[in-house]
């Protein structure tokens, strides 16, 4: 049986630091208003997707415990047991486990966003009569994040003979344009979460979380401004990259094909995130002296795409966009980048995608793991809806897509861990 680790009660310094001096009221701030992607909530999709997988009970629980917390612990203690059960129940109905609560097919990644949402909506607003400083709820809503994308449940089991494979996904992204979508990569996080796959050297165990589609959070967010240093990529991969037999950050990508990505830039390009805010700048990092213009995978990516691993075709993509050692003007080079240039595009383009594998491999290399630790990055396939369908949240070929795609991941999984 699959096991989903919560680790309720240990809040971390953030939370327990607020604890030493409860504020009074005259030291509490106004609650601020939801932000852009919590208004999203109230449309019709997000809230159909809520009633037809029964993860509209989910916020209003919280509230209630909100609404009974007689103090800041008591507060921090309810958001880090909601946000962890958040995590194990949308893990459990991907993968099969109680009641599906509605119609809605399983695999479907959208209850936890939207359900999520909910939740940090129901802290960002809370004014509870104790008073609550800014950086009492700021902290409040980092916890929150984490347990409710399960990067404080990563665990592996002890012991030799079981690989163990780190895997990320996403939130669903660009909604103003579609409201509907799905991120499949967010899908097969939690279908495969606590999973084992069974390689020719014998088992393999996945643990995965889930990351915002949002510039701040990669940059430090919250968590940069309580010290932890680094942003949400490094704060949950570094504890367990030296740990790992291999690791893949997943997103989606191209229409009707995967692709290895080959070469990660050191370049923001400015599209909007979920908050509607884009970064145009080189991405951030600590020790920025010594920052690469470029990362590389070291994913066995000629066997990946030498094997038959479902019916998308799989790419080794190594094309990026530079701007050439003493040049101005960016130039593609579909052989990937010449030594000395500057970074305007990796592989998977100049988004969040790029960026989580640049940061994640530039943590491989810092740590001294190049040589030894296969990583980088997967895109998906686009998730499509069926033909014609413009409106409806849900159809069997949306379905079928979905179910393909997260199946042929865990074949390129399975197949990278037999060539590492």
């Amino acid at each position: 049986m699959n096991s989903i680790r919560v680790r309720l009660g240990v809040l971390g310094l953030t939370l327990l630091t607020g604890l030493a001096v409860p504020p009074s009221a005259s030291a509490a701030e106004a609650a601020p208003s939801p932000t852009v992607e919590e208004q999203r909530l109230d449309r019709a999709a997000p809230q159909e997707i809520l009633r037809r997988s029964g993860f509209d009970a989910v916020a209003p629980r919280l509230a209630r415990a909100l609404d009974t917390a007689r103090s800041y612990g008591e507060a921090c203690r309810a958001v880090t047991r909601e946000g962890a059960q958040l995590w194990r129940r949308a893990v459990d109905r991907a993968q099969g486990r109680g009641p599906a609560g509605g119609d809605l097919s399983r695999d479907d990644d959208r209850p936890l966003y939207w359900a999520r949402l909910g939740m940090t909506r129901e802290v960002r607003t809370w004014q509870p009569k104790f008073g609550l400083t800014d950086g009492q709820r700021a902290a409040l809503l980092d916890e929150l994040e984490r347990t409710s994308r399960g990067q404080t449940a990563i665990g592996f089991p002890r012991g030799k003979g079981l690989k163990r494979i780190l895997l990320t996904g996403f939130d669903p992204f660009t909604l103003d344009r579609d409201i509907r979508i799905s991120n499949p990569s967010g899908a097969t996080a939690l279908a495969l979460d606590g999973t084992v796959v069974e390689t020719a050297d014998g088992p393999a165990r996945i643990e995965t979380a889930v990351f915002p589609v949002r510039w701040r959070d990669f940059t430090g967010g919250t968590s940069q401004a309580f010290g932890t240093g680094g942003g949400s990529v490094e704060r949950t991969l570094r504890p367990h990259l030296g740990k790992v037999d291999l690791f893949a950050t997943v997103s989606q990508g191209r229409v009707g094909r995967f692709d290895i990505e080959r070469t990660n830039g050191a370049w923001r390009g400015g599209f909007g995130d979920n908050e509607n805010i884009g970064r145009t700048e080189t991405i951030p990092v600590t020790d920025p002296a010594s920052q690469p213009q470029w990362t590389t995978t070291t994913l066995p990516y000629r066997a990946i795409v030498a094997a038959h691993t479902g019916r998308f075709p799989v790419y080794d993509n190594t094309s990026v966009t530079e701007i050439p050692a003493g040049g101005t003007e960016p130039v593609v080079r579909p052989d990937g980048p010449t030594p000395g240039s500057t970074a305007r595009q990796g592989g998977g383009g100049d988004y969040l995608s790029n960026e989580i594998a640049y940061r994640a491999t530039l943590l491989r290399d810092r740590l001294g793991l190049h040589d030894v630790l296969p990583g980088g990055h997967v895109h998906t396939p686009v998730l499509q809806f069926g033909a014609g369908n413009t409106t409806e949240v849900t159809d069997p070929e949306f379905v079928r897509n979905r179910l393909d795609i997260i199946a042929q991941v865990r074949t390129i999984l399975r197949v990278a861990a037999e060539e590492s």
